[in-house]
């Protein structure tokens, strides 16, 4: 026989059919009653036929239905035994024990197995979390859901299935809350390391490290901020010794330290900042000071090592409209410098008739300016002097040019021109006195005699076509001369002499002698 312990199964919900009558059933059915058998036979038979039919169909199919139907909770049972108990005190069945039937029996135990899984997924999700270490990161949060669950307990054991659960789910929903919840709160964990190491704390940063590490054990920013917070102690004396260096006006020591300090925790936030500013203070202070040396070394007229100066400062500052204006000011002055130089070395120049030097003089100097006025007006007296100077030097070295009738007109035209300049130096003094000598001597004529056959025709090139003749006597310049002579039937003959004044005068014989 079932235990009253085995769990009941709900019941479909479907009309009962009549179970069919086995053909012996309808056989015994169909025999004729003998006549003479009492009225209360055939009744008796019926009702016999009839139990028969329910033992065999209907009841183990009942028998079934109770085996089916989930084992009750200790506390239902304890529940069940304490009504049974109340029943057998007060020495009758209870109302609920009279009313129960197989249907809302299994619409019972229905709800109770939808709070049972609810409760198993709640139990689940709590142990996750409680892995997790949500009771240090959301005590409150947490207590509260607990509270839910030891209500929907109350309810279950009360068999109030339908409010157990929903007071069930009301927790799990909470968990799972508590859960999504978790990226934001490890974000917010390690947000509060992070500022408690800037702010210097090493065991609050480990602390919320500490449950950031419950949160999410393989996070490599917990690591990195474990890190960080390690080497804290190492770091936060380097700030207060750069700290000091800076009140000390060592800026470079200072940075040095906060150098030190950004290699052992590159993330510190203040140690980063602090060398920002010391190092952009360091180069605002080098700035001043080079371009306070570029100024000095300007007024000095120290050029070079002005514009090295303000270089530097250039460097130091980016974009620099100071820095930008000093190196105009160090060109501008060293062009107005330079400009000066070049006037003076061309009027010295012009002082000792050096004309082709003043001239490179003044061309260097309109280079830097053409608008310079210096320059344009000394290059038109240099030039023309210059170009004098050259023709007579030329002149004077090659004194054979003026044998050349139309060269030493054209320069004795000049020397009248070098005549009228003033005023005079003595380089140009000296060149129209050579000159002068060199034309006299070109000009005085040399007595020469020419012999021939008076046969043969005589040219003497660029003076005269003299014929045949047997002696003639011609008053040359000096110079050297080419004469030639022809014949019919005979080769020409030519030959060159040169006639000066410091040497006799040559014979020169022209005749042809060779017959062709």
């Amino acid at each position: 026989m079932p235990s009253h312990n085995d769990p009941l199964e709900p019941t479909p919900f479907d009309a009962v059919k009549p179970a069919p009558v086995p053909n012996s059933a309808h056989r015994n059915a169909d025999v004729a009653v003998p006549r003479g058998t009492p009225v209360w036979v055939l009744p008796a038979l019926g009702g016999l036929l009839l139990l028969a039919v329910l033992v065999i169909f209907w009841l183990p199919k009942s028998l079934e239905s109770v085996k089916n139907v989930p084992e009750p909770t200790a506390t239902e049972t304890s529940g069940t035994d304490s009504a049974a108990q109340s029943v057998s005190a007060a020495g009758k069945p209870s109302a609920a024990s009279v009313d129960a039937s197989p249907w809302s029996d299994a619409q019972a135990a229905r709800l109770r197995k939808e709070a049972q899984d609810m409760l198993a997924q709640l139990l689940e999700l709590q142990d996750t979390l409680q892995t997790r270490g949500v009771e240090q990161w959301a005590p409150e949060a947490f207590a509260g859901v607990a509270t839910l669950a030891v209500n929907g307990d109350t309810l279950y054991k009360t068999r109030q299935y339908a409010q157990a659960t929903a007071n069930y789910q009301q927790a799990l929903t909470a968990l799972q809350a508590l859960q999504d919840a978790m990226p934001e709160e490890l974000n917010k964990r390690l947000e509060t390391a992070g500022q408690a190491i800037e702010d210097g704390d090493k065991e609050a940063a480990l602390a919320e490290l500490t449950v950031a590490a419950l949160i999410e054990p393989n996070s490599s920013d917990i690591v990195s901020l474990q890190q960080r917070a390690e080497v804290l102690p190492q770091v936060l004396p380097l700030l207060e010794q750069a700290a000091a260096a800076e009140t000390d006006g060592d800026l470079s020591q200072a940075q040095q330290l906060l150098l030190q300090a950004t290699a052992l925790d590159p993330l510190h936030q203040r140690a980063r900042r602090e060398l920002q500013r010391i190092t952009e203070k360091a180069r605002s202070q080098n700035f001043n000071k080079a371009m306070s040396e570029g100024y000095s070394a300007l007024n000095e007229g120290r050029f070079d090592t002005a514009k090295k100066a303000f270089l530097t400062a250039a460097a130091l500052q980016q974009g620099s409209t100071e820095a930008a204006s000093a190196l105009e000011q160090v060109a501008t002055a060293q062009t107005a410098q330079r400009l000066g130089t070049l006037n003076q070395q061309g009027q010295k120049n012009e002082q000792q008739e050096q004309w082709q030097k003043a001239v490179d003089d003044y061309e260097q100097a309109q280079q830097l300016d053409r608008s310079i006025v210096f320059a344009s007006e000394g290059l038109q007296r240099s030039r023309a002097r210059a170009a004098l100077d050259q023709e007579l030097r030329n002149t004077i070295e090659a004194p054979q040019r003026l044998t050349d009738a139309a060269v030493a007109t054209a320069v004795a035209k000049r020397l009248q021109q070098a005549k009228q300049i003033r005023p005079r130096g003595p380089v140009l003094t000296r060149q129209i006195d050579r000159l002068e000598t060199l034309l006299q001597r070109a000009n005085a004529t040399v007595n020469i005699t020419l012999r021939s056959d008076e046969e043969t025709d005589v040219i003497v090139y660029k003076v005269a076509r003299l014929g045949r003749f047997a002696q003639r006597d011609l008053s040359l310049r000096p110079g050297t001369y080419t004469a030639s002579g022809t014949r019919n039937g005979y080769r020409d003959v030519r030959q060159s002499f040169t006639v000066t004044h410091d040497s006799t005068p040559p014979a020169v014989t022209i005749i042809c002698t060779d017959p062709i």
